[in-house]
């Protein structure tokens, strides 16, 4: 296998700023699949670290309250409690918009404030594009007396409410209020990446960049510039300690770090004219897979992307494509729902357009048939290339927010058939196949070693269609007699009259998914 058939190089990341390496090798990457089995590994590691040790962390959301565990420790008391043993606890947190919006600035500042007084440091970043947001979910913890403990979770999970939920889908005891189609305790879908070896001094160094830009921390607000001022909070970053070397190897997997990042004003200094190596990453493995492109997505809801779909289903006659979404978005109402519904529209339109036969699109729900909300963005193309992160399938990911994701080649072959799905000689992968084959034994109700029909994506597809169809007709008939096993329901998203795309369209183009590229790559369709 080339790596480079699949992994960016540097010429075609596009950003000639990024100083890290294109990809390492020697590591080992474990899916943590629901953020009970995510919180539970972090409360274990960062209990461990020992005075002097590092705890860096980036989020979208944090509530310093949100139990990682049934009985604890909070996100505030776990990371407090290590920064007042000594442990560097340094974190940067979106500012947020305001809470009367429906968002956490109020939660983020919260949780810097119980950091702050634990000894630690929690800056609230707004160094992003106008209306964009921070979406990176990382947590690095180094040990520089003891490197081979070295390990960074990166993926989708926020250190926030609603997040703790597990196989059951029963939903987090603490939840945040969503659309009443999930009930009070909204079930809830997400994959986290745990990474050892070299890749954790990668991850470290995304980190100490953004940390590291000595631009104001939030260039757009005057008035909550004033307010910081009064208030006596933190808006100058704290030296880092010196970065420690690399981690050894830890394991056979490459892994290449994927971001987005705006091109702005003022520029990051990392990447002055942007980057958007997560649409490149994608697009570029989407080019190589022939068989089977299976996705778990938030939104999937860009027509933008779903042209890359589209292409590639198109020149592979053989490529079926599996798409597992959240039934409804995670809002509702007259205003808000529509907008959240068009661009999903499109984009399975177009896609169904180009292979009507051969796009398998599929909600969740648990088994009191509660809708399951996924929030994941994972991909696996071929069993051979897998992807995790925060950016979701739209253009505000893949372009207009600050995005981060780790794609995964690994060196180890699996042996069962097809041995080589793509035809290209790379052959199937242990890492991405068993990722694969983890989140649909799970879709289906099956035992960890039930999966003999999914290796092939053929039967895979049939599998998957049979257990929906057989849900669907359970719950069509009133259901009645035994409940058909596995979670899966086709996905049939309401279409909207004429009149309500003609204000959704624009709104959703302008508000929910806006563009991030410039005029020249937009004229291109470059990514």
């Amino acid at each position: 296998m080339r790596v480079e058939d699949w992994f960016l190089t540097a010429a075609e990341r596009g950003n000639p700023a990024y100083r890290l390496p294109d990809w390492c090798t020697g590591n080992r990457v474990m899916p943590l699949v629901h953020g009970a089995v995510y919180f539970a590994r972090l409360v274990e590691e960062v209990r461990a670290l020992r005075p002097g040790d590092h705890l860096f962390f980036t989020d979208w959301r944090g509530d310093a309250d949100e139990r990682l565990c049934p009985d604890g420790p909070t996100v505030g008391e776990l990371f407090g409690d290590a920064a007042r043993r000594g442990v560097v606890v340094r974190g940067l947190m979106w500012r947020s918009h305001s809470d009367e919006l429906s968002y956490s600035e109020d939660e983020n500042r919260q949780l810097g404030d119980v950091v702050r007084d634990a000894g630690g440091e929690v800056l609230l970043d707004e160094r992003v594009r106008r209306a964009g947001s921070h979406h990176q979910k990382l947590v690095v913890l180094r040990h520089p007396d003891d490197p081979e403990r070295d390990v960074a979770f990166a993926g989708g999970i926020d250190l926030c409410h609603s997040r703790r939920d597990d196989a059951r889908h029963l939903g987090d005891p603490q939840a945040l209020p969503m659309s009443r189609a999930y009930g009070d305790r909204p079930p809830w879908h997400d994959v986290q990446f745990e990474v050892r070896g070299p890749a954790v001094w990668m991850l470290d160094a995304v980190f100490r960049e953004r940390w590291e830009d000595p631009h104001s921390l939030d260039p757009h607000n005057p008035a909550a510039r004033l307010r910081d001022v009064i208030s006596g909070a933190d808006l100058v970053a704290d030296p880092l300690p010196e970065q420690p070397p690399e981690p050894d190897p830890a394991g056979a997997a490459l892994v290449q770090v994927l971001r987005t990042y705006a091109a702005k004003r003022p520029a990051y200094p990392f990447a002055p004219q942007g980057e958007r190596s997560v649409a490149r990453g994608y697009a570029k493995a989407l080019r190589r897979a022939e068989r089977l492109v299976y996705l778990e997505d938030q939104y999937m809801w860009s027509p933008h992307i779903a042209r890359l779909l589209a292409d590639a289903l198109r020149r592979s006659p053989r490529l079926h494509m599996v798409v597992v979404v959240p039934r409804y978005a995670d809002v509702d109402g007259r205003f808000a729902l529509p907008p959240n519904q068009v661009g999903r529209l499109q984009a399975l339109d177009m896609c169904r357009k180009a292979a009507p036969d051969r796009v398998h699109v599929f909600d969740v729900e648990n088994h009191e048939g509660t809708p399951v909300y996924v929030h994941a963005k994972v991909a696996v193309m071929d069993d051979t290339w897998a992807c995790a992160g925060s950016a979701n399938l739209n253009r505000r990911s893949w372009s207009h927010d600050s995005e981060l994701s780790v794609a995964v080649l690994d060196e180890t072959r699996d042996g069962r058939e097809p041995t080589d799905p793509g035809g290209h000689g790379d052959g199937a992968r242990t890492f991405a196949r068993e990722l694969r084959l983890d989140l649909m034994r799970e879709h289906l109700d099956r035992a960890p070693s039930d999966d003999d029909d999914l290796v092939d994506p053929e039967s895979a597809v049939r599998a998957f269609n049979a257990a929906a169809d057989a849900l669907d007709a359970w719950h069509r008939g009133g259901r009645v007699g035994t409940r058909p096993p596995g979670r899966l329901r086709p996905h049939r998203p309401e279409r909207l009259p004429l009149h309500t795309k003609l204000w959704a369209v624009p709104v959703y183009r302008l508000v929910y998914d806006p563009e991030g590229r410039s005029w020249r790559d937009r004229l291109r369709n470059r990514w």
